[in-house]
């Protein structure tokens, strides 16, 4: 009897021997990564570009590949129950060309072909009226997982149902070549503003002491905006009146887009004041200073850049901010810049803001050299980023593109691994159930696709990620402190791997 524990013991090393040498084996390979590329485009859920992918968990097929019926989608009013006879008008549709959406069932439907014809509808060249896409919003939308109210809640009525052939996209095939993760979550509800913070930290910002006039006026379950009294009782009458949606959470979080206050930045100077800064009377969001992931590469000197387009532009015309007849800089798309660290003000501020933030001038330059940095950010310009309203999906997806066959031309690629996502969802809907996470998010599902010579091929991902997992991913490979705030139920991206 007495061999018996003591084969149970050689046959549990062995099996530890076996999956710790597979452990270092797979982050040998792991290391072979040395240049991280996170490409950050805008405002698009899963379904709205890559619903009708092949093995993707779709608008017609689920994940399965069994057939879905698009009457499982259907809106309800927002009462929360009453089932919508046809989608909304699109309030906001001041040109007309969506006129045929309030003829439609309350169901998903392609813009680009009018009720599944290419009679009508609007091509992924032009751009879409803009969609409400803001924290609390976000949430009625989702209705506790159901994904029933968005044309309830939607500014821009039935639009938030469209979505494209997306198979027009060059990106499309780029996905089909590499990994498409069909399983991946915008790291916090809401928009661009909120969910840029949670790529470089998983963390909210705050402002202490704000004005009352900033804060949102939310009714007992915490998540629902109160309605004005002024306010349609049905989505078919008109868009909905809230008492107040504003920057913060009442406890004072910044969930909704703010500006910062080094320029550049949507508020001017003060009159006579310090050109670097912004109008402090104006109320931008005073400087943060918790941790991000910045802080954890700097702090195991690993090199990294957030590069920008026309950043350089947006420092010395202000004329480009937030003016899509222009390259149209977004400036609450830049996060760095809401941080104490790059105080312009100062000599380490400065400092810090020529070494890690730079325009996409210096990141064509380093492309070509060779010379990026171990970890990369980049935001295109709002013109090229996809953003409904401003921005149209081709523009962006040639550019994003484009810039990829040079990152594959780099002297770099043979050890680099690229990520393209989303900030957000944009306010259109996606068919998934986000999954439980914490106050903050994950919200909607939005595309992601990882491209690598070390890539997964012609692979569809199904593990649940976040924004958060690209946090982890870097972390995993460089060996970081993890920050608190990542999700830890969320995978790391190693599936898109081999």
């Amino acid at each position: 009897m007495w061999q018996l524990p003591i084969m149970i013991a050689i046959s549990l090393l062995s099996a530890w021997n076996y999956s710790s040498a597979a452990t270092e084996t797979e982050n040998a390979s792991f290391r072979k990564i040395e240049t991280i590329v996170v490409i950050y485009a805008e405002n698009r859920s899963f379904d709205n570009l890559y619903g009708l992918f092949p093995g993707a968990n779709g608008i017609l097929k689920n994940a399965d590949g069994k057939p879905n019926d698009l009457k499982q989608f259907k809106q309800v009013d927002r009462d929360g129950a009453t089932p919508l006879l046809h989608l909304p008008p699109v309030w906001n549709d001041s040109g007309n060309t969506l006129s045929f959406v309030k003829e439609l069932p309350a169901e998903p439907f392609r813009i680009d072909a009018q009720n599944g014809t290419l009679s009508g509808g609007l091509r992924p060249d032009k751009a879409t009226p803009d969609l409400v896409h803001r924290f609390y919003n976000n949430q009625m939308q989702i209705n506790d997982g159901k994904n029933n109210m968005f044309a309830a809640w939607s500014d821009a009525g039935g639009l938030t149902m469209g979505y494209y052939d997306g198979s027009v996209m060059k990106m499309w095939k780029l996905a089909k070549k590499y990994t498409l993760a069909d399983n991946f979550f915008m790291g916090a509800f809401g928009g661009s503003f909120l969910n840029h913070f949670w790529l470089i930290s998983a963390s909210t910002p705050t402002f202490p002491d704000a004005p009352a006039n900033l804060r949102s006026r939310v009714d007992t379950t915490g998540v629902k905006l109160t309605l004005a009294e002024n306010s349609p009782v049905s989505s078919i009458a008109g868009k909905a009146v809230y008492v107040a949606d504003q920057a913060l959470t009442p406890d004072g979080f910044a969930v909704n887009t703010m500006q910062p206050s080094y320029q550049p930045s949507g508020i001017p100077p003060a009159p006579g004041g310090n050109n670097q800064l912004a109008d402090v009377t104006k109320n931008p969001l005073p400087p943060q200073d918790f941790r991000t992931i910045g802080d954890a590469l700097s702090e195991k000197h690993v090199s990294w850049v957030w590069y920008a387009g026309a950043w350089n532009e947006a420092l010395t015309n202000r004329n480009i901010i937030n003016n899509n007849k222009t390259s149209n800089f977004q400036t609450h798309h830049q996060p760095f810049n809401y941080f104490k660290r790059f105080d312009p003000t100062t000599v380490a501020g400065s400092l810090e803001r020529t070494t890690h933030l730079k325009d996409f001038s210096d990141l064509k330059k380093d492309i070509i050299a060779g010379t990026l940095p171990s970890v990369v950010f980049y935001k295109p310009q709002g013109n090229l980023n996809q953003h409904p309203g401003y921005a149209d999906v081709m523009s962006g997806d040639a550019h994003i593109s484009q810039l990829i066959n040079e990152l594959k031309k780099s002297p770099q690629w043979k050890k680099m691994a690229i990520i393209v996502t989303y900030d957000e969802n944009g306010g259109l809907w996606d068919h998934v159930a986000p999954p439980k996470g914490d106050r903050w998010g994950p919200g909607i599902r939005i595309p992601a696709i990882i491209i690598s010579p070390f890539a997964k091929h012609h692979f569809v991902d199904h593990t649940w990620y976040d924004t958060t997992s690209i946090l982890k991913f870097i972390t995993k490979r460089f060996e970081l402190e993890p920050l608190p705030g990542v999700r830890p139920q969320a995978g790391d991206l190693t599936n898109a791997f081999h």
